[in-house]
């Protein structure tokens, strides 16, 4: 077991919070693995539960909604933190056992891992199509990745989510923590410059958290958008590796598994989602050629669009 002489602090933005976030917290606060300290990072709304305030272990900081940012935000949790492990959730995702932030640190054994991440569970109401994209994107047997994969793995490579996910702090600090503006992605980027550096990504699929989504048709392209414009603005990392090939691997075992399962009727709707899925990462690649008031209807965060400058007006 590795040992629980390290710290690991979790940050967790927190937007609206609701009941799932007190179970969250109170289930982290029964691990097996102790943390050190739980910090909630809350984007005023008006509305948070009083009883985080009163468990133990926990912190809460407010922010104002115009001082969110995917990248900023986390990466002032890892400011406040004194912590050896970073470890990083969102609101929605919740442990499935107590032994979940062990099996997460344990890949730090290895002292060239820098960064674990966990594996997704589908909740109980996950459409059928989406239960099969998390078990394409967080099979049940664990790896360790690094930059001799990049041939075989491709951008799967950088494959990373902050849902769950464990950073050595040292690491984290010497290459200088997540992009303090970054409208999606913070993860990826950390992930691929961590292998590029010479460390290595871990998936440590026995830290498990439940967490999925039945996004719409509009939200997948929003999604995907997002996913494409932080692409774009990193060159040096995404510009060698393709996303292409693996959006198309996905669709095509995706189909072969409705077929074999005897769902072929759901066919459709995932030719129709996988549309919407390209072209929001189309024009997501190509955001600077559209007009501001078109990027504020295809984004999924439209705050961040309010301080870029480098874009069409309307």
């Amino acid at each position: 077991m590795f040992t629980r002489q390290k710290k690991a602090d979790v940050i967790i933005p927190t937007y609206k919070p609701d009941e799932t976030v007190v179970m969250l917290v109170k289930r982290l606060l029964k691990q097996t693995y102790p943390i050190h300290e739980i910090h909630l990072i809350n984007t005023e709304t008006g509305v948070f539960p009083e009883e985080l305030y009163c468990l133990e272990k926990v912190r809460v900081t407010h922010i104002p909604k115009t001082k969110f940012d995917h990248g900023g935000t986390r990466h002032f949790g890892a400011e406040t933190s004194g912590a050896d492990f970073l470890i990083y959730m969102t609101q929605d995702a919740v442990p499935v056992d107590e032994r979940m932030i062990e099996k997460l640190l344990q890949p730090f054994e290895d002292e060239t891992v820098a960064i674990a991440y966990g594996r997704q569970m589908p909740a109980a109401d996950c459409k059928f199509i989406e239960r099969y994209t998390r078990s394409f994107n967080y099979p049940e047997k664990g790896f360790v990745k690094s930059a001799a994969d990049l041939k075989q793995m491709g951008i799967k490579t950088y494959f990373c989510s902050d849902v769950c996910a464990a950073y050595r702090k040292s690491v984290y600090e010497e290459l200088g923590g997540f992009e303090r503006r970054a409208i999606f992605n913070e993860d990826m980027i950390m992930a691929a410059r961590v292998i590029q550096t010479g460390y290595r990504v871990a998936y440590a699929a026995e830290a498990r958290v439940i967490h999925s989504h039945n996004y719409g048709w509009i939200q997948q392209f929003q999604r995907n958008f997002d996913l494409a414009v932080s692409q774009s603005d990193h060159p040096e990392i995404f510009e060698a590796v393709k996303s292409e090939t693996e959006g198309i691997r996905l669709v095509k075992d995706t189909a072969k598994y409705l077929i074999n399962r005897g769902r072929p009727w759901l066919i459709p709707s995932l030719v129709i989602t996988s549309g919407f899925k390209y072209l929001g990462y189309r024009c997501g690649r190509n955001y600077k050629k559209l007009p501001r008031w078109m990027i504020r209807r295809c984004t999924m965060n439209p705050g961040y669009w309010l301080t870029v400058t480098d874009v069409k007006e309307d």
